[in-house]
């Protein structure tokens, strides 16, 4: 079954039937997430609002650890099924997810006994402290289930089940957003409630793919969880392979805390709430990019092993257009955004209304280019060149939007904070186009 989905004629269409479950995906995770910070700014407070969002970079953190063992372990286990080493791709699979759980619980035990120093280190006043530490530490305990969510995400489309892998993201992200509702607002439990919500709809979809992966798959031909063996030359190529999207999910954690300590420092906690709703939005736009790139890699990987140039080249060119095409509407969508989700969030006249109104529009410049170096960095990884795909993400990231919020808000202010992005991605287009040009092989 799985070598009749990733073999599939190229086309438009059949590369977009692909790859949409997981843009959908990966939109619907992003939306519940940002139903999550609707509950609490409007149950809760700004103020609490403010703090789930400090704490965010240390979640991004165990995330980056998950996307980089599911994309590069991907990309790896993609290409062997593609050579037909079924039973090998089998046993690095599920080296892999128990190497996951083993992390989560690793992340759950370190934070409990750092908790107070991690979150004054993420920036917390003492405002919002309280929350920062009610929220986090009610959150810590389902970070295994957080962590094989990562991993299942990635891994239902290599299985060639990407509808699947949409289903249960969506079933746990309807369960959350009810439980929001019974948690928040019936029962009154407040960031607390928001949290165990939260937990609990990461657990349905990492649940799910444990009894898929094991008793669902036990009696079939395709990838399935057996007996894990430990390999060190795999696990090591697994994670250099994947080290680019690590670097990207790295960065993404360093960049939310780096706006968050300059909105503290330029408007205090109503700055750092009007950050949070421009990244939940940022988030879902986004979203589109990586599942476009996460839903496709497993063909590009298959075809890979299978050395069929002609439709690496027809899955790179239908591609680049695609995403062309998408940087148009996204930029749209997030300029028509900005006044419906300011007001969903802290209601129309309030500060923080206002800046989101300033601020998205200015931002949203980067979704031009953003859907073409996030691709760009995807095909390296899938063709398993994790060094030229860590170079651009480096280079998109580290250098030039860490670059960007240290600098341009000295020169311009809040000005400059909003150009921060489209900066960074503009000059990256140039450094995506010299890798495609001397390191692509198709």
């Amino acid at each position: 079954m799985e070598q009749n989905a990733l073999s599939r004629k190229i086309t438009v269409a059949s590369l977009m039937s692909f790859a949409m479950p997981t843009v959908a995906m990966m939109v619907f995770m992003n939306l519940y997430t940002m139903v999550d910070g609707v509950f609490i700014s409007r149950l809760v407070g700004i103020e609490a609002l403010s703090a789930v969002n400090l704490v965010y970079p240390f979640i991004m953190l165990v995330m980056t650890v998950g996307i980089m063992l599911s994309a590069g372990g991907s990309a790896v286990i993609a290409r062997k099924m593609g050579e037909g080493r079924q039973e090998e791709a089998n046993r690095n699979f599920s080296m892999l997810i128990l190497l996951g759980v083993v992390i989560g619980f690793t992340v759950l035990l370190l934070g409990k006994v750092f908790l107070p120093s991690l979150v004054q280190l993420l920036g917390a006043n003492e405002t919002v402290l309280p929350y920062c530490i009610l929220y986090l530490s009610t959150l810590l305990p389902f970070m295994p289930c957080f962590v094989l969510q990562i991993l299942f995400q990635g891994f239902f489309v290599t299985a060639g089940h990407s509808g699947l892998g949409l289903g249960a993201v969506a079933l746990g992200g309807v369960t959350n957003i009810l439980l929001d509702y019974v948690f928040v607002y019936s029962m009154g439990w407040g960031i607390a409630g928001a949290a165990v919500a939260t937990g609990i709809g990461y657990s349905v979809p990492g649940l799910i793919g444990l009894f898929y992966f094991t008793v669902s798959q036990r009696k079939g031909c395709g990838l399935r969880l057996v007996r894990p063996v430990i390999d060190g030359k795999v696990l090591l190529h697994v994670v250099a392979n994947g080290s680019s999207e690590m670097v990207t999910s790295l960065a993404g954690s360093v960049t939310m805390y780096l706006f968050n300590i300059t909105m503290m420092r330029l408007l205090g906690a109503d700055g750092v709430a009007a950050i949070t709703i421009i990244l939940y939005t940022d988030a879902i736009l986004v979203a589109i990019y990586f599942g476009y790139s996460m839903g496709t890699a497993p063909l590009i990987s298959y075809n890979y092993g299978e050395g069929n140039e002609e439709k690496l080249k027809r899955i790179k060119k239908i591609s680049f257009s695609a995403l062309a095409v998408f940087g148009v509407a996204v930029l749209l969508a997030a300029v028509s955004l900005a006044s419906p989700m300011a007001a969903i969030f802290s209601g129309q006249g309030t500060p923080v209304y206002h800046l989101v109104v300033e601020g998205l529009p200015k931002f949203s410049i980067a979704y031009l280019f953003m859907g073409i170096n996030i691709f760009a960095s995807a095909w390296f990884t899938a063709l398993s060149n994790g060094r030229v795909s860590a170079f651009i993400s480096f280079m998109r990231t580290f250098v030039f939007l860490v670059a960007g919020i240290l600098l341009l808000p000295l020169l311009w202010g809040i000005i400059g904070l909003w150009f921060t992005v489209p900066v960074a991605e503009f000059l990256s287009l140039f450094v995506t186009a010299y890798c495609m040009k001397k390191y692509s092989e198709v």
